[in-house]
């Protein structure tokens, strides 16, 4: 009973300490959610990292932000559709000699495409982009220089990333870049959100993407099918890195393989309609 009545005032104070730290949780949006195949605890302070977590093969995974509050401002992850069509996406910061393999096999197939571009590429292979304008694929706005968007809370500085963008891509094409936008390394907030919506642009996350970004731990050609097939559902909109080696390597494959599974394949320019 003494043993008892000791630690009486200890649990007192543990509950006071846990009861505390929830309320301070709870203040800072300390969330849990599903990235890839890993949870991670993620402190928002209104900012995020987009994540998903995935449910059986064939289904639409779970974003961390739901579709109908983001479709309010004018953002998505997935496609709002239950046919089997599918949005091939491309982001990049660099061109490490893919691309063009990339783009031969979308003009095979007759597939349109999505690259989500930064200054320092448009800079360095205007032809490139050239070619992505006249092939009819969307060249669309991953800002000036790639920072983390979330922190950016002065409009001005917000803006100027994608206008930047914008003028440069005037000056290499001569036409208007269309407006979509993908935060850089999926950082956002629901005021950068709002900021993109005002200046007329439709954020685009994703709904399937695989770890192909790192030039030196690229995924073998397994790897890759079983994530892009095993985890395709109706609406997808794929995330690829056109610097990744294996991605140029596949692409035809791919491309077969998810017609051969029924998919056809829509432009972005859709979800504007």
């Amino acid at each position: 009973m003494e043993g008892k009545k000791r630690l009486g005032p200890i649990r007192k104070k543990g509950m006071g300490l846990f009861m505390l730290m929830a309320v301070i949780m709870a203040l800072i949006g300390v969330q849990l959610w599903g990235i890839g195949d890993s949870v991670v605890t993620m402190v928002t302070y209104n900012m995020r990292d987009w994540g998903l977590s995935f449910g059986e093969s064939g289904t639409v995974p779970r974003g961390n932000a739901d579709a109908e509050e983001l479709k309010k401002l004018n953002s998505y992850y997935v496609a709002p559709t239950e046919e089997k069509i599918i949005y091939l996406t491309f982001d990049a910061g660099y061109e490490s000699g893919q691309t063009e393999q990339i783009l031969d096999a979308l003009k095979k197939h007759e597939v349109p495409a999505a690259f989500f571009l930064v200054g320092h590429y448009m800079e360095s292979c205007p032809d490139l982009v050239r070619r992505m304008a006249k092939e009819g694929h969307v060249v669309a706005n991953h800002t000036m220089h790639h920072p983390n968007m979330s922190q950016l809370k002065d409009r001005a500085a917000f803006e100027k990333e994608l206008t930047d963008l914008e003028a440069l891509y005037y000056e290499i094409t001569g036409e208007e870049m269309k407006k979509f936008y993908r935060p850089p390394e999926g950082k956002f907030s629901e005021t950068n959100l709002k900021m993109a919506q005002e200046l007329g642009y439709t954020t685009c996350f994703w709904s399937l993407a695989y770890a192909d970004w790192d030039q030196n731990a690229q995924p073998s050609r397994e790897e890759a099918f079983h994530k892009l097939l095993g985890r395709i559902h109706p609406g997808a909109i794929v995330l690829l890195h056109s610097t990744s080696a294996t991605n140029a390597a596949i692409m035809d494959e791919l491309i077969t393989r998810y017609k051969e599974m029924g998919y056809t394949f829509g432009s972005l320019t859709d979800l504007q309609k």
